[in-house]
Formats: structure tokens, sequence, C-alpha cells
């Protein structure tokens, strides 16, 4: 589909709105909304209750879950948990029976090492790939340093994801033009080839999808951005591929008793470590990360967190595009605001609140 994955979520929500329905199963329902979006959904939700539609939702954002449940059943690696009424659900319950022990804090302390200058992006400017009169990334200038975590505020449809993906490899847009230094030099990203020639990684929003091969093996879908480091006379080196996995597997903690297992029977967040995991392999200088904890549980996020500053650390520089403000103000350094297609706010972390990117987000775009 030409629309973005949020507005796919809106229109299978509509088709099954859109029968008469007595049950209403809903799977990760606003996992690619943005807040406003997400409070009319579930508005909506609490108007079906009214005339007597039952939900069933399934999700991982526990304030969402809190405003509408009337009973919540926690389920661990295939197990029913707990089962508590509206009045006995608290936050800290939930999240210690998810990853079935306390979880003190949400974000992993982040002591930032920020070196020089690893990227800059200058008037980078993309158009509609099918309606080329239309610019969704307007004029775009933005830079990160080694060792820093960027992130990328902005509402569904401002332009976030097709940014990065214009950037990577011009995998998304037409008429695209600007300038992309890496290390004070000008570099080429005309194709997905050259990006990650050039030191570029991007894990897109939609890992099943873009991001993975379902029906193959998690070895195979570690190796495939990088089969050339696996050449050897001209064939790949199967030896070395498995042994490359199983580093992985092991160093990524991906949850398989082995790497031949089919990456689309594994959970939302060991693909995810999967999809990172190719990665870093690539061995990237920069790393574009597209929502990295969506769809996954809270015990989940917080490893992926952690292999974010374990990144940070050892001196790339890592972008993050996230619809959760709470997640950029929990691991970021620096965070910039997009609307639009063009950002209309920079701001220190230290000076970053909702109250604040949200108003930079709902910007009219300066021209």
């Amino acid at each position: 589909m030409d629309i973005g994955v949020g507005k796919q979520q809106l229109v299978e929500i509509a088709k099954a709105l859109s029968k008469r329905v007595k049950l209403l199963i809903l799977d990760e329902p606003t996992a690619a909304l943005n807040d406003e979006d997400s409070d009319h959904l579930l508005d909506l939700i609490l108007q079906l209750k009214e005339q007597g539609i039952t939900s069933i939702i399934i999700s991982h954002k526990l304030n969402e879950i809190k405003r509408i449940a009337d009973s919540v059943t926690v389920i661990r690696d295939g197990k029913s948990i707990e089962t508590m009424t509206k009045d006995e659900v608290s936050e800290d319950r939930i999240i210690k029976d998810m990853v079935g022990r306390d979880l003190e804090h949400r974000y992993p302390d982040h002591t930032p090492s920020i070196g020089d200058e690893i990227l800059r992006v200058e008037n980078w400017t993309a158009h509609h790939p099918q309606d080329t009169s239309r610019v969704v990334v307007d004029n775009v200038n933005l830079s990160v340093r080694r060792g820093e975590i960027v992130g990328i505020a902005g509402l569904m449809g401002a332009g976030r994801t097709e940014f990065a993906m214009s950037l990577f490899g011009r995998s998304y847009g037409a008429k695209i033009s600007g300038k992309v230094f890496k290390n004070g030099q000008e570099i080429k990203t005309r194709t997905v080839t050259e990006a990650i020639e050039n030191g570029l990684a991007y894990v897109t929003e939609d890992r099943k999808l873009y991001g993975l091969n379902l029906i193959e093996d998690i070895k195979r879908n570690i190796s495939l951005a990088s089969l050339k480091k696996l050449e050897r006379l001209g064939l790949i080196d199967d030896g070395k591929e498995f042994d490359v996995a199983n580093e992985y597997r092991r160093s990524m903690n991906i949850k398989s008793p082995t790497v031949l297992a089919k990456t689309g029977k594994l959970s939302g967040g060991n693909q995810q470590k999967v999809v990172l995991s190719k990665w870093i392999y690539s061995d990237p200088d920069v790393l574009i990360l597209d929502e990295p904890t969506r769809g996954i549980d809270v015990g989940a996020k917080y490893e992926i967190y952690t292999i974010i500053n374990r990144l940070a650390a050892e001196g790339k520089g890592i972008i993050v595009i996230s619809s959760e403000l709470p997640e950029l103000l929990g691991i970021c350094d620096r965070i910039y605001a997009i609307s639009e297609g063009r950002i209309t706010g920079e701001l220190p972390i230290e000076g970053a609140t909702p109250e604040v990117l949200i108003k930079y987000m709902t910007m009219e775009a300066p021209r």
C-alpha cells in the first residue's frame, strides 16, 4: 500500500467497525498511531461499550489499558499470570507480571560521551513518489555526533519516516535533493548499497514487511545486509554465517534455541533484535532506528534501550524516530521536532518536555 503503517492501521480498524460486531478483538490497535489518534480510538471503544459491544484489547501501552479496561489479564510465555479488576490495576503490578521481576526504571541509565560530528544532512528535500508536485520532506537540516542519540518527534504524516527512507538509499520519494556529509566529507546515498557502504543503516518501522524475511531462519536474516563479509571463493561460507548468527543470538539475547528457527515464529521483541543484529553486523557508523520498540513488551523495550545505549557508547551516531514522547525523552540526548516535512524545533534533552515537543510538532511549518 502507498500509505504509512499508521494510516493502514486506521483503515483496518474502520473495516472492522463497518461490520455489525458483538465482539471486537484489537491487537495493538494504537501501536502505529500518534497520541491524538490513539485518544480518538480509545474514546470510540468506550462508546462501543455503551452500545453493548465487547472489546478485547491486546496492548503494551499500560496507560491506555488503565484508562479503558474493566479487567486486565497478563500473559507471559504463553501462560496467564494474573487477572486484575480495574480497581486493582497499577502499572508497577502489570510490569512485574510481564517481565517476571520488578523493573525500577523504564529506561536504563545513560551517560553520554559525545564526540565530533559524524553525520550532517543539508537542505534535504523529497517529493511524493506518485504526486511529484507534493513536497513531503522540505529542506531538512540535521546533524548527529559520535556517541549521540538524536530523536525525531512528529505526528503521523509529518515526514519522519519519509525523511529516513529517502536518506537511506532513496528508498522513498522522487526528485530528491540535498547533501549528506559524514566526518565532514560529502557522501552519496543514491542506492541502498551505496548507503550501506558509506556506513548508514536503517531499521524500518515495519519489520515484518521491510525488515525481515519471515519464512527464512534467524541465521539468514542476520547475514542478509552483509553477504560480502561471508563470501569465500564466490560462495557464502555457511560455517561462518552460522557462527556469526550464534554470536548475535547470545549477545542480543534472542530467545530461540537455534539460529535455524524461522524468524516469523519469534515474538515481536525477538524479531526486532534480529533486525538490529542484521544492521549491527553491517558495521555502520550511523543507525537510523524508526519506531524501534513498536509492538513489543516492556521487558523487551528495556533490552532494546540497553542495546541503543551500548551502540552509542561505541561511538556510533544514533537517530531514533518514535511516536512515544516518553521514549524519546527517556533515551535521547537531543530531539528534533518535525511538522509538515520541515524541522520546527531542536531541543537539548534538558530543555525538552512533552508540552514543548507537542507545541513544535503541531506548529505550522515555516516556509
